[in-house]
């Protein structure tokens, strides 16, 4: 029967390849296939050990530099037969709460201040926490209640021998959590039938090397894990992106294969080292999470004219389908983000829900044969999302003649800040707790590196006052800061239609003639 589980592949790499580098994180460190899977194995079993239940939930919540203890406890999740859920170190600990409590989470795995804050926020739902940044040595500071904390050590240095709880392909293997309609976190149920984006294959080796960026708790990075290594190749992470030190690693490591968010493209671009820069090693770029300007990627093209540049498109409600772009067609297609991966299919529908013909623009569908994703714990959400068969993406596109996609916009209100998703609705709530608010508004506004930046329009109470700086002040001790917006208007009302909505492109309409 093919593999299905999703960490299967790197049992097989473990045997096969061992001693080879797996995964590297730039200035901290590197791991085999060997150690990898063995730490996995006794963590697994050292997680069951401290009261982990089959199908049980593990947070995961690390500091970017971490990302080697990160692997081996995702994995290690799997193979204890629990389920993954990744989580920003950079959520507020009420966002932290959220997920926690709606995911059901009995064991964490956190660094640095994250341990005390999650023992804190868990409370007594937790069997175990593991303290991933605990040096060797360091007596462990106990949890919230009668918690055990493990350190490190305590938990990797155990029988490493082949070891799997009994699971089967359609069992949870993650929650991702992700902005959803009502602007609180929705978990995405991923399961190990729907969770690969390559499926099985038998191992293989060719020593090229892949160099990403993006967050390890994203839709992206998770597909980085096992995706890679399914194509023979090492990883090169870089946890904290920076410009300067991207093109070292480009020119010194020679990676076939580079992943960006749309804010890391720009500010390559603008870096002096760009037009110098020996980017000739690259075959593959992939630009993701956002839409990209047709001039930056045209420059990317021109700076790597043998590599095969585009912007994809996916989304975590959809899984393993993506969009991919032949070799040359980007620059001819200005806009476009490739055409939809077999077996996935993609349709654009007016209002009514039918078909468009071709260059029409319209909502975008998408649908994976197979077993769809779903939201955790969430049927309402889930209903509204995937209508009899279709994920309903909120996204507005059309089709060309040739079956290219190209993204015009979003229906949904959501602002994509740096590669993040900011959902408005979010924002809004927390600000108006603030005593001085009356009302508020917030909309995304263009921002020459971060895609879009998060902007505000206040409307204060009579006799309050408030400055912009106490207002971010109030929001990031509910939000994460990439979520807390930068610019702040006060003013008189807010623009309302007649139904009482506040009209947001008229709002976004200011913004344009302010910056014009």
């Amino acid at each position: 029967m093919p593999t299905v589980l999703m960490d299967e592949h790197l049992a097989r790499m473990a045997v096969e390849f061992g001693d080879r580098t797996a995964f590297e994180v730039v200035d901290v460190g590197t791991i085999t296939f060997a150690e990898w899977d063995g730490a996995a194995n006794a963590m697994a079993r050292r997680l069951l050990d401290s009261g982990l239940e089959p199908g049980g939930r593990v947070g995961i919540h690390l500091h970017p530099e971490l990302a080697l203890r990160w692997l081996v406890s995702y994995s290690a999740a799997h193979r204890a037969g629990g389920v993954a859920v990744p989580m920003n170190p950079r959520l507020a600990a009420a966002e932290v709460a959220h997920v926690l409590a709606h995911s059901g989470a009995s064991v964490v795995v956190a660094d640095g201040d994250l341990v005390a804050r999650d023992a804190e926020t868990a409370g007594d739902g937790l069997v175990a926490l593991v303290d991933a940044g605990a040096p060797a040595g360091v007596p462990l500071t106990p949890g919230s209640g009668s918690v055990p904390v493990l350190g490190w050590d305590d938990v990797i240095n155990g029988d490493r021998t082949p070891f799997q709880a009994p699971r089967q392909k359609d069992d949870l293997a993650d929650i991702l959590y992700t902005s959803g309609t009502t602007g609180r976190p929705k978990g995405v149920a991923v399961r190990h039938s729907n969770g690969s984006m390559i499926g099985a294959l038998d191992p293989n080796w060719s020593g090229n090397k892949w160099l990403h960026a993006s967050p390890l708790f994203t839709f992206a990075g998770i597909a980085l894990v096992y995706t890679p290594m399914k194509m023979g190749m090492q990883v090169i992470y870089q946890p904290r992106f920076d410009a300067d030190r991207w093109f070292e690693v480009v020119e010194s490591e020679r990676p076939l294969f580079v992943f960006l968010v749309p804010s890391m493209a720009h500010l390559l671009i603008d870096h002096p080292r760009f037009a110098e820069a020996d980017l000739s090693c690259v075959q593959m770029c992939s630009v993701g999470s956002a839409p990209l300007a047709p001039h930056v990627l045209e420059r990317l093209q021109d700076k790597m004219p043998d590599a095969l540049v585009s912007n994809n498109y996916g989304m975590t409600e959809a899984g393993s389908a993506y969009c991919i772009m032949p070799k040359g067609e980007a620059v001819k297609r200005p806009g476009s983000v490739g055409q939809i991966a077999p077996p996935a299919v993609v349709k654009i529908v007016d209002e009514n829900g039918e078909e468009l013909p071709a260059d029409v623009v319209g909502e975008v569908r998408l649908q994976m044969p197979g077993r769809q994703r779903e939201y955790f714990n969430d049927p309402a959400a889930t209903a509204e999302m995937w209508r009899e068969g279709w994920l309903i993406t909120g996204d507005l596109g059309k089709l060309d003649a040739d079956g290219y996609l190209y993204i015009v916009g979003r229906s949904k209100d959501v602002i994509i800040r740096g590669g993040n998703n900011v959902h408005a609705t979010d924002v809004e709530h927390v600000l108006i707790q603030h005593d001085a608010v009356k009302e508020v508004a917030v909309v995304g506004a263009p921002h020459p590196v971060l895609g879009e930046d998060v902007v505000a329009f206040v409307v204060l109470k009579p006799g309050c006052a408030a400055t912009g700086e106490a207002l971010r002040t109030f929001g990031l001790e509910q939000l994460a800061d990439y979520k807390v917006p930068r610019q702040w208007y006060f003013v008189d009302e807010l623009p309302r239609n007649p139904t009482g909505k506040v009209v947001k492109p008229e709002l976004r309409a200011r913004l344009a003639s302010a910056a014009g």
